[in-house]
């Protein structure tokens, strides 16, 4: 392991995840690529300090509602909706299959269906009420909350990979590269970011230790609940699986987060 080689996996990471610019890089390995997933809660870091920086100078114009509207606008740019595409195709997947194979060709359907139009519309809706509501209280805490959450429900991601196996092995799964190879030493990697990130937002913000505490504890039950489910329903997880997760794990964050506030 050397600097080099970590930095490469790192912009691997951050090209593959987001819509990013990053430096041409000669064509990687699938083994290279699974490696760079120990990064994956790293991304989410940069995409919740930008998204946090849009807030905090949006807020300086334009009402609490319409500045995180447009955090949120952002991000999606950012990551050019990964995640919640991951989000609409599991809804419908889970919502209209009855058994593994029928979940498993509704999920592969890029065709957005009522579930998944439901669910997406839902996620969004939350965010914007629960990030707004936090903006109300305080700007800070509403900045602390996009990094927070945007972090360590990429490191919940990481946790489904390490727990799961990959069940959609056909050659078109753009997670498969990412899933095979998972091992003990990304899922440390992107937890110790996780960790980081929990500290840094009770550090700087106003957030609480008992509320940091709590977080914790609604992480790990979010992200245990969604590790049972895909389980009893198809036996393991697809790459749709984790940007549900990922989603899942956001909003019960912002949940967990404007509760402690009442």
């Amino acid at each position: 392991m050397t600097l080099s080689t970590e930095i490469r996996r790192l912009w691997i990471a951050l090209g593959y995840f987001t819509r990013v610019p990053v430096p041409a890089l000669e064509h990687w390995s699938d083994t290279e690529l699974s490696r760079s997933a120990r990064y994956f809660p790293l991304v989410g870091s940069l995409v919740g300090l930008l998204s946090a920086m849009v807030l905090m100078l949006a807020c300086q114009f334009w009402p609490p509602g319409v500045a995180v509207l447009l955090s949120m606008t952002f991000s999606l740019l950012l990551t050019g909706a990964f995640h919640e595409d991951g989000l609409a195709d599991s809804a419908d997947g889970f919502g209209g299959g009855f058994d593994r194979k029928r979940v498993l060709e509704i999920m592969k359907d890029s065709r957005i269906g009522t579930y998944g139009a439901a669910a997406l519309l839902i996620a969004l809706l939350l965010k914007f009420s629960l990030l707004s509501a936090v903006h109300t209280e305080s700007v800070s805490q509403a900045m602390a909350a996009l990094f927070l959450a945007h972090t360590v429900s990429r490191a919940g991601a990481l946790s489904v990979m390490l727990r799961l196996d990959y069940v959609r092995m056909d050659d078109s799964a753009r997670a498969k590269p990412v899933a095979q190879s998972m091992g003990l030493v990304e899922w440390q990697v992107g937890a110790a970011t996780g960790a980081i990130a929990l500290l840094l937002a009770w550090a700087l913000s106003s957030i609480s230790l008992p509320a940091v505490i709590a977080l914790l504890g609604v992480v790990a039950a979010s992200t245990l609940a969604c590790i049972a489910y895909f389980r009893k329903r198809i036996g393991g997880y697809t790459g749709d699986c984790l940007g549900a997760t990922q989603q899942i794990v956001e909003i019960s964050i912002y949940l967990a987060l404007c509760a402690s506030l009442t």
